[in-house]
């Protein structure tokens, strides 16, 4: 709950109820939620304050089955999550104000089932039954500080100063793989274990932008960007190290010029950033499992050593775009800007294999540098509001994830081409209070999977690119009533690759929302999947192919009852 303090000084209590169930009301794939939020005001002083709980019942499919849990990853469904949040904010003059905000989230899977694995040769996907659990259950905890002072005017711009720190806890499901295995442990190969990960950051950003005096239509923006993050990965059974301490460091001023010409008929932007990102890793032995002679033969297992360093990378990006407006409501535009993101560390360091590897010199956590184009169209005049754009990005050196035969990704770092088409298209009708609206979104991607023919023609698996969509809707509003109509197509996808199947059929789902304001409060009921409909996930379509214990159906006709007051 992130709403903020009343507007006028008072106290006010907003509260949350919430009843959520399956087709057929099941009592086990029950849930519900609380929630609320206290806001208070007196002059130039604000507070909020409020705290939710919600518990979740088992997932059912669209034929009535228990879904499958992911035991690894974690899971929403039979879980509780709570959360508390607040909010202190003072108004130092008309146009500065200061804030400060904490906030506490935690969900934990409460344990009541084990997965059950399908079969896909017979088209029967996993499922769940009640049993116990092996190990710690699943669970999520983040929290954040932050802090910012802003000031609309402050000599004739806009200042902000904001500052951030946060930590994260994730425990993920165990499990008996051959990652997880060491014979000085346990030479059997039947070595059952499971990861935490352990996060923490600390951040700023100061910025200021003001039109240049006696030039009004030259508009310059001038900031700082830093975060410091410390990350680390550890075995929760064995007390192992799976991704060692890293200690992550990025520095990034930036410049940013908005120029309007022939009366803002046509707007020019160009920016520079300087990207200053230093990573510092200790020595470390990696799992035995990452040096074996033979990977069948546990026997053979043995850390490898990995000297430690502090390698640094630095460049100066770019962007610049230009924007026509040659009639109101009408807009065209196009835009280049270079992206500068790292690599997922954890995963590289923690996947290392062979021996000699120095840090400070390793090529696999060199930056992902990318050129990022986009051209579109815009329109938004009378009943009409659509826009469509087209975009590509290349990378000589991208950065994909590629499964490993037991179920656990790896980083590969390889070229990447990617691009794409969005539209959408809002329609006011003359029915008062009727709106249509549709969007589509369609992207390819294609990677150099061989490293042989340098050729960027292989296409990108659903691990790292997503399904195409249609959405389809339509919303009524008419006083206190309202009503949404919602279809959403996810378009079928073939995939360049002939060692497995791993197309995807597509599906498409039906949601409805119905709506009534009264003098107690709104009362709503939401429908998902409408039609039940029974599909397979995406992710079990196209990553998982050739594992049975991640073959998992989607959620099937699921209903939301619930009211909002405000007092």
């Amino acid at each position: 709950m992130t709403v903020g303090a009343p507007a006028r000084d008072g106290v006010e209590v907003r509260t949350l109820l919430q009843g959520t169930a399956a087709d057929g009301f099941d009592g086990e794939a029950m849930g519900g939620k609380l929630g609320t939020l206290v806001g208070y005001r007196s002059g130039a002083f604000d507070a909020s304050a409020g705290a939710t709980f919600e518990r979740r019942g088992a997932f059912l499919d669209g034929h009535g089955n228990r879904i499958g849990v992911d035991g690894t990853q974690g899971e929403v469904q039979d879980s509780d999550s709570w959360s508390v949040f607040g909010r202190l904010g003072y108004q130092l003059s008309p146009s500065a104000r200061i804030e400060l905000i904490a906030n506490r989230f935690e969900l934990e899977g409460n344990g009541n089932y084990v997965l059950v694995p399908g079969n896909r040769a017979e088209g029967i996907p996993a499922s769940s039954t009640r049993g116990d659990i092996e190990g710690v259950p699943p669970t999520n905890r983040a929290e954040l500080l932050s802090a910012a002072l802003t000031d609309e005017d402050l000599g004739g711009g806009d200042f902000a100063v904001q500052a951030f720190f946060s930590r994260t806890r994730d425990i993920f499901g165990g499990l008996v793989t051959d990652t997880f295995q060491d014979p000085a442990i346990d030479p059997t190969g039947n070595l059952f274990d499971q990861s935490a990960n352990l996060s923490r950051k600390l951040g700023g950003k100061i910025s200021y932008e003001r039109a240049v005096p006696g030039f009004e239509d030259l508009v310059v923006t001038a900031g700082f960007d830093a975060l410091f993050d410390r990350t680390e990965q550890y075995l929760v059974q064995t007390g192992r190290t799976w991704v060692p301490q890293t200690d992550f460091r990025s520095l990034a001023p930036f410049a940013q010029a908005n120029l309007a010409l022939a009366g803002g008929l046509v707007r020019l932007a160009g920016g520079l950033r300087y990207e200053d990102v230093k990573l510092k890793v200790g020595d470390y032995e990696t799992l035995a499992s990452y040096g074996a002679d033979d990977p069948d033969d546990v026997s053979t297992y043995e850390p490898v050593f990995v000297a430690g360093g502090s390698p640094s990378f630095s460049d100066l990006l770019w962007n610049g775009g230009v924007i026509v407006e040659p009639m109101e409501g009408l807009r065209a535009y196009g835009s280049y800007a270079e992206g500068y993101t790292i690599a997922d560390v954890g995963r590289i360091l923690r996947g290392i294999e062979e021996e000699g590897v120095d840090i400070d010199d390793y090529l696999a956590l060199e930056p992902v540098i990318s050129n990022n184009r986009e051209v579109g169209l815009e329109w938004n005049r009378g009943p009409i509001d659509a826009a469509v754009s087209y975009f590509w990005s290349s990378s000589d050196l991208g950065s994909i994830l590629v499964l490993g035969q037991d179920g656990i990704f790896s980083v590969s770092r390889q070229p990447i081409e990617i691009e794409g088409l969005e539209a959408n298209l809002a329609w006011a009708t003359p029915l008062p209070g009727l709106t249509l609206s549709g969007a589509y979104s369609r992207i390819d991607g294609q990677t150099d999977s061989n490293d042989a023919d340098d050729l960027v023609n292989n296409d990108l698996d659903g691990a790292n690119i997503s399904p195409d969509r249609v959405n389809l809707a339509a919303d009524y509003r008419n006083g206190p009533f309202s009503a949404r109509l919602q279809s959403r197509f996810y378009l079928k996808r073939e995939f360049d690759d002939s060692s497995v199947d791993t197309d995807f059929e597509g599906y498409t789902l039906l949601d409805a929302y119905a709506a009534y304001e009264t003098r107690l409060g709104e009362f709503a009921l939401a429908v998902q999947n409408l039609t039940d409909e029974y599909y397979l996930t995406y992710d079990s379509d196209t990553v998982r192919t050739s594992d049975n214990s991640r073959f998992f159906a989607g959620r099937g006709r699921t209903f939301t009852l619930s009211w909002r007051g405000t007092f």
